[in-house]
């Protein structure tokens, strides 16, 4: 990949991230509701994910994940043993550095389903999300044995874990992560990479 071509992704990257936050400045302005399940609300996580068992490639590969997400108000909503079980949507932007493998970063989009479980003060919440989306990453494969096939990928999630209220537009989170990214046989080189580790969210209403 060229220096040009990784600017030009770069800037529109940066641009869905722009209409991203106005949207859900946009949103969270038309909705007086203090209910964060009724809120459009953007969240930034950052963590750090292991390569394990289960991928084809031999190679130790650690992601770094910076990920920025709007989350929109809840579809669905259940009582369930004393709280509120609700379903909401979720569509995320993945800046990924690479470590420990012949690749450099991985960036993309996601969109997932999030389930969140919260108590009736909305201070406590349990969650679980999974999806799956696209993105490219600065192939190596045909040059370093184990690396990736070719630059576009898919990739697929699964996070759970807890999050607290701590002010009246803030919550924050803790949770493991896991990620799958592969070119889904598009290249014969598709050794894939599972990869799993802590996340940390912080999740702010404007």
């Amino acid at each position: 990949m060229t220096g040009r071509m990784l600017w030009a992704r770069c800037r529109i990257f940066g641009a869905m991230g722009l209409l991203i936050a106005g949207v859900a400045t946009a949103a969270a302005m038309d909705s007086p509701s203090s209910d964060p399940t009724q809120q459009w609300q953007l969240d930034f996580e950052s963590g750090i994910l292991w390569h394990f068992t289960g991928s084809a490639s031999p190679l130790d590969y650690v992601f770094l994940p910076q990920v920025l997400s709007l989350v929109a108000p809840a579809d669905f909503e259940r009582r369930v043993l004393g709280g509120e079980l609700v379903l909401r949507s979720r569509y995320s932007l993945l800046l990924e550095p690479i470590l420990q493998s012949p690749e450099h970063h991985y960036y993309g989009a996601s969109a997932a389903g999030l389930l969140e479980w919260w108590d009736d003060r909305r201070t406590r919440c349990l969650f679980f999300t999974g999806g799956g989306g696209f993105g490219w990453l600065d192939a190596k494969g045909y040059e370093v044995p184990g690396g990736q096939g070719q630059e576009f990928n898919f990739n697929w999630l699964i996070y759970t874990g807890g999050r607290i209220r701590v002010s009246e537009r803030c919550n924050a989170s803790a949770g493991i992560y896991y990620q799958h990214v592969s070119n889904g046989h598009l290249d014969k080189l598709d050794p894939g990479v599972n990869a799993i580790g802590p996340m940390l969210n912080i999740r702010w209403r404007f």
